[in-house]
């Protein structure tokens, strides 16, 4: 097994990580680091061998681990990395930070950063992802942000260095977030606390937030067809096209497509990794046979099954 470099954070060899992902599911890293800092972490990355992987995750929101688990170093930001500073209108959060927590502690300083609230995820996740809601995204109010290189070098990043489109930016490779800046809008904190009441109980009304899911499971349609033909499909849910497949409420061992929104795939009876992500490609495959339309994933899966 490699040797680590000496840290102050805390690195763990065969770490399952079932508990760290919101689904329950995975077999373990090779490694599981915590690092104490920023200058922690740049220091392991610097003295990491080149030929092992890392994995840096958030707080495992829209993750499904497999269960043979990732061959890598996991790279997981905790304390020292979820500090919210304000300065005028420009919020600074750490990666570690959850999204939640920066919406609320922006609207009490009268800035509107309200879409983040129901995201269920931290402020990493949603600059990697480029995390959006109710038609605002991240890439929309990011300035910028730190990341350290695979080489152990802190970076600034622009929006332009990212790239962002949907659902994805352009992170390089091997790099881990430490923190975003973002220029938000100002409002009056009574407004915007309020709409964030209000949004919560729409997601709670409509959405399995109960139940062990990751989110919205695919991205709703949008541009081709899976036969490569111009196919208006843009207005599409994927909740709509997993319904006329007759897939709601479908199951695969311990896992279902919720009865109550059914793109979203949940943890209903001690289901595994595989149950999980092949009641997904099952609902993939039973979709382009109704509809020739074909369904990608926003749920990222990594590890060996």
């Amino acid at each position: 097994m490699t040797e680590m470099p000496q840290v102050r954070g805390t690195v763990t060899p065969d770490r399952e990580l079932s508990d760290l992902t919101w689904l329950r599911v995975g077999g373990p890293a090779d490694f599981l680091f915590r690092p104490a800092d920023v200058e922690d972490l740049s220091a392991f990355l610097r003295e990491l061998p080149d030929d092992v992987a890392v994995f840096p995750i958030g707080v495992g929101s829209n993750l499904i681990v497999r269960d043979g688990g990732i061959r890598a170093v996991v790279i997981r930001m905790g304390r020292g990395f979820n500090g919210i500073e304000i300065d005028g209108t420009r919020v600074t959060a750490g990666a570690a930070a959850l999204d939640a927590h920066v919406a609320r502690k922006a609207a009490d300083a009268g800035l509107d950063l309200t879409f983040l609230r129901t995201i269920p995820g931290s402020i990493g996740g949603a600059v990697r992802m480029n995390a959006g809601c109710y038609g605002s995204y991240t890439a929309d109010v990011l300035v910028s942000a730190q990341a350290v290189l695979r080489n152990g070098d802190v970076v600034t990043l622009t929006p332009q260095d990212l790239n962002f489109s949907y659902r994805q930016s352009d992170l390089p490779k091997g790099a881990v977030l430490i923190s975003a800046t973002f220029e938000a809008p100002e409002g009056v904190p009574e407004a915007l606390h309020a709409r964030m009441t209000d949004q919560i109980a729409k997601r709670d009304a409509s959405q399995p937030t109960k139940d062990r899911s990751a989110g919205s499971t695919f991205r709703n349609p949008a541009g081709f067809s899976s036969t490569g033909q111009a196919d208006d499909v843009h207005d599409l849910k994927a909740w709509k096209v997993i319904d006329d497949a007759g897939m709601r409420g479908a199951r695969k061992g311990g896992a279902q497509m919720s009865e109550m929104h059914s793109n979203f795939l949940i943890n209903a009876d001690n289901a595994t990794a595989a149950d999980l992500e092949g009641l997904g490609e099952d609902v993939r495959k039973k979709v382009y046979d109704s509809s020739g339309i074909t369904l990608e994933w926003e749920i990222m899966r990594v590890g060996e099954k």
